[in-house]
């Protein structure tokens, strides 16, 4: 007679599955296991927003169920009858459910929650039931039970009998489906109204709201069912809107759990785009079968390449196709990690707002309409910390999801954040550029940003004299954002300044900084005109200091200076002593970082002339670490150490001297020097 599986609603936790069988143990450890259970649920405390009645009413009968087992473990039985033994089994699935229920109750939000309220109630009632019945059939005349004992178990059936319905419960649930169809139907909640319901709730102030709205975030992970999903986003709607309207704006200091960036984690290498070496939030897979973030390739194939980054082969077809199995695991891996992830798909169904309804949708549409007004009217007359507030608030919203990030660009919020850009308070200037950092990642804000008066210009700003270093690796991730659309790329990559800044940022900035400055400088790289721009500005002798923090993304960015600079991207490598910083990457670097560091060793050879070749050989052990990566590197760095073995070859039997000798002095490096050899 085990509880049927439709008794539990869908909930934050599922049991594990032990839960639902019962232990096999002998009679006697099988009672010592029911007592400890009884205790363990009799020392649980009651609900104590929602289903306050009949969590206690359950808890009590389990206290007096844990005094039954008491007595029938001090007053030990020989041999109990088959019927006895059946009935603890049963009992100890019962109990085993009813704790988990009471611990998933306990720790799930309580909007949610409280939407439950009729399923959850069910749920309790029958587990009573089952109780009762179990208790109605206990052999207590075969075991033989004291008077005083039966007597118990007769208390124990009367309670089991009686059930407790609390009906405010289903008031306060009928209220807040009241406004959420006037949400629905574009009407504005009753700001009254709205307290009173959010302080029955026990949600008082803005720290217990932004709690909960996570504690809905995480429901929403939790559940398959899409339309429970769109239930679930239509009360962080209501929640983040009640936040806003009820406590003001919250303060950027309070912290509830915090969120770590993906800079700050230790991403695992396959989880790394191979282009941008940054976490992939879109993974696709193109012709070759490689894997590469979405925005990242589509810039490398209308960058006019027909190949794949990764293998050098011709691409067959540029459809890209979504790696669903790799972005599930990044996805669960970023939740562990409490990374925020999020793709760029413009439907953003990572993140459940392809089952968005329109009362989620009109929420949010209230929430930014009230936020805009508010800092509008405050921005001549309030002081800077209600503004800072203001745009924090802001801020979040946009990092939600797309819907949140078009509304915010359609109520005007981009006009009123570029004053703050220059602010003199450095919260106040890392939250307005953090919000168009998060504005950004929709396609259509691209654009707003860049044609909106003063936003390019305020950013740039930030990103060459920022009051933080936060405020600075912000603005450059804002740039590396925008360069996804090519036109964008070109205009960026054409401005000195932001150049020149990127390249500070690289040199001086702290890890998480100078990654979104790297990240930026390796998509500028992709077009030709940027990379003059970039060795001008000294990326070359850049790239050479930071090599040893962060060589994968250092050497990826050499590479494609090297591809696509010409000659003095070659002469300053050359000057830059980077034969030997190359070599020893080809020693003791990554896969993907000696991959790289092999393709820019060809080309360095193949542009760089006959005294490029002959630095290269001179350099102890190269030829045994070529080998070394043929047998052991990935498939592209094979190819590219074959060729540089062919290289050295060439030039040890004195042929590319000879090719060189019939056309040009070889007294010095002449860097407009080609050698053509086999790919």
């Amino acid at each position: 007679m085990a509880v049927s599986d439709d008794a539990f609603p869908a909930r934050k936790r599922r049991p594990s599955l032990g839960a639902f069988v019962s232990p096999n143990l002998s009679d006697q450890n099988l009672l010592q296991s029911l007592l400890v259970l009884s205790q363990d649920v009799s020392s649980l405390r009651p609900l104590g927003i929602l289903l306050r009645r009949i969590s206690a009413s359950v808890i009590r009968k389990s206290r007096l169920i844990s005094v039954l087992f008491e007595e029938l473990v001090r007053n030990p039985i020989t041999v109990s009858p088959p019927s006895a033994a059946m009935c603890y089994e049963e009992l100890h699935i019962v109990l085993q459910r009813i704790k988990v229920l009471l611990e998933d109750c306990s720790t799930c939000s309580r909007m949610w929650l409280l939407m439950q309220i009729p399923l959850i109630s069910s749920s309790f009632h029958h587990l009573i039931v089952e109780l009762s019945t179990l208790f109605d059939i206990f052999p207590a005349r075969d075991l033989n039970l004291s008077e005083d004992v039966c007597e118990l178990l007769d208390l124990i059936k009367k309670q089991c009998s009686e059930t407790a319905a609390d009906p405010v419960d289903e008031n306060l649930r009928a209220e807040v489906l009241k406004i959420m169809e006037n949400i629905k139907r574009e009407i504005v909640p009753d700001h009254s109204e709205l307290r009173q319901i959010f302080e029955r709730l026990n949600l008082r102030d803005s720290a217990s709201c932004s709690n909960e709205i996570e504690n809905l975030e995480d429901e929403v992970q939790n559940q398959d069912d899409e339309k429970s999903k769109a239930e679930i986003i239509a009360l962080i709607g209501l929640v983040r809107y009640a936040k806003c309207v009820l406590h003001g704006a919250s303060t950027p200091g309070i912290k509830t759990r915090r969120q770590k960036s993906a800079a700050e984690g230790n991403i695992p290498a396959d989880f790394r785009c191979p282009i941008t070496l940054d976490l992939m939030r879109d993974p696709v897979v193109v012709s070759t079968g490689q894997t590469y973030d979405r925005t990242s390739i589509i810039l490398w194939i209308e960058s006019g390449h027909a190949t794949c980054p990764k293998t050098g082969q011709t691409l067959t077809h540029t459809q890209l196709i979504p790696n669903l199995a790799l972005k599930s695991l990044i996805s669960m891996w970023c939740r562990e990690q409490r990374i925020p992830f999020e793709s760029t798909e413009v439907n953003d169904k990572a993140n459940g707002a392809g089952f968005k309804n329109k009362t989620a949708l009109e929420a949010i549409k209230m929430t930014v309409s009230f936020l805009v007004n508010k800092l509008t009217a405050s921005s001549q007359t309030a002081e800077v910390i209600v503004i800072d507030r203001l745009v924090h608030e802001l801020r979040v919203l946009a990092k939600t999801d797309s819907d949140c990030r078009n509304c915010i660009a359609d109520a005007g919020a981009l006009p009123l954040l570029v004053k703050f850009l220059s602010s003199d308070n450095p919260s106040l200037q890392i939250n307005a550029v953090t919000t168009i950092l998060n504005m950004s990642i929709l396609e259509a804000n691209k654009a707003r940003i860049m044609e909106t008066d003063g936003v390019l210009n305020g950013v740039i700003e930030v990103l060459s004299s920022g009051a933080t270093w936060e405020a600075k690796g912000n603005a450059a991730a804002t740039v590396f954002s925008l360069t996804g659309v090519q036109g964008f790329r070109k205009k960026l990559g054409k401005k000195t300044r932001v150049v020149k800044a990127l390249l500070d940022l690289a040199k001086e900035g702290p890890t998480g900084p100078r990654r979104d400055a790297m990240v930026a400088i390796l998509s500028l790289a992709g077009d030709r005109e940027a990379v003059a721009k970039l060795v001008e500005g000294g990326v070359v002798d850049m790239v050479g200091e930071v090599m040893e923090t962060m060589v994968e993304v250092a050497v990826a960015v050499l590479e494609l200076v090297v591809k696509r600079g010409g000659v003095m991207a070659i002469s300053a490598a050359y000057h830059g002593e980077m034969m030997k910083k190359l070599t020893a990457v080809l020693r003791d670097g990554s896969d993907r970082a000696r991959e790289s560091a092999a393709a820019t060793l060809v080309n360095m050879c193949r542009k760089g002339g006959s005294e490029m070749v002959a630095e290269l050989a001179a350099i102890s052990g190269i030829e045994r670490v070529v080998w070394e990566i043929m047998g052991t590197g990935t498939g592209r760095a094979r190819r590219k150490a074959a060729t540089l073995l062919r290289i050295l070859r060439r030039w040890a039997a004195g042929l590319i001297g000879e090719h060189f000798s019939t056309q040009h002095s070889a007294t010095s490096l002449d860097i407009s020097t080609r050698i053509v050899l086999p790919a």
